[in-house]
């Protein structure tokens, strides 16, 4: 990612997911600690979401399997070394562990309550105990998951805009395009546009908004690239990402006319 040049360049980053992934798994030290540090807050979100919407698990219990799963597996038993590129996405072999994790964890809870024994222990229900067949399929984790890239995006995005002394592209974008997808309020006019960001006409606004678009887009593709592979995965993913963000909105719009 890095070395780039021209329009391009401000949403370069020279550290890939894989290259974060290598060094959180490679060692101690504080360059570990911290690659490790970023992939937990990137993929703890989908983790979460994961365990209680798709596993019926509480919240209470599923941050107890968490804590439990990141002290006995991702650092204790240094789970990421053992990510291997060449076998698929990462987040698809965080979610086997974490499964997997959690069954056993489920057969362990059977047998305290059989034998219980002292300390403080949250047990699970019958929801955690059964695992899916084949891939580890879950809508809640994809979902979490692509709003962490989109945020993302969106966070890279904000930042360039503010240290290119831009701030009224951001806010020109949010209020067109992020508060209307995130929040669901209504899209500002592009005459409340050109007059409340400086712009000096019309078509100056409608012009600064297709360039906040492709700016996004470019960061979007960055973030993507950091965790994907070539070209064909990225755009691969970049569908996948559409797909599951148009599902969930699809999904939300049904829960609200019930």
């Amino acid at each position: 990612m890095s070395g780039e040049s021209g329009s391009n360049s401000f949403c370069s980053f020279p550290t890939t997911q894989w290259t974060a992934i290598g060094h959180a798994g490679g060692g101690e030290g504080d360059a570990a600690r911290r690659a490790l540090g970023q992939l937990l807050t990137r993929y703890l979100p989908a983790m979460r979401a994961h365990l209680v919407l798709e596993r019926r698990i509480s919240r209470d219990a599923a941050a107890d399997v968490l804590q439990g799963f990141v002290a006995g597996h991702v650092l204790e038993k240094n789970l990421v070394a053992q990510a291997d590129r060449a076998r698929g996405k990462f987040r698809t072999f965080l979610l086997t562990a974490l499964n997997h994790y959690l069954w056993h964890r489920a057969r362990h809870d059977g047998a305290l309550s059989r034998s219980p024994g002292p300390g403080r222990h949250v047990p699970l229900d019958h929801h955690a105990a059964a695992l899916p067949d084949g891939q580890p399929g879950s809508d809640a984790f994809d979902v979490a998951w692509a709003r962490e890239v989109v945020r993302e995006a969106l966070s890279r995005m904000r930042a360039e805009c503010e240290r290119s002394k831009r701030p009224g592209l951001w806010a020109l974008f949010e209020g067109r395009v992020v508060a209307p997808a995130l929040e669901g309020t209504e899209p500002l006019a592009y005459e409340q546009m050109a007059g409340r960001f400086g712009f000096h006409s019309l078509s100056q606004a409608t012009n600064a908004l297709v360039t906040a678009k492709r700016m996004y887009g470019r960061c979007l593709r960055a973030v993507v690239a950091e965790y994907a592979g070539g070209d064909g995965e990225v755009e691969e993913e970049l569908r996948h990402l559409k797909q599951i963000l148009a599902g969930a909105r699809a999904g939300s719009g049904s829960r609200r006319a019930t």
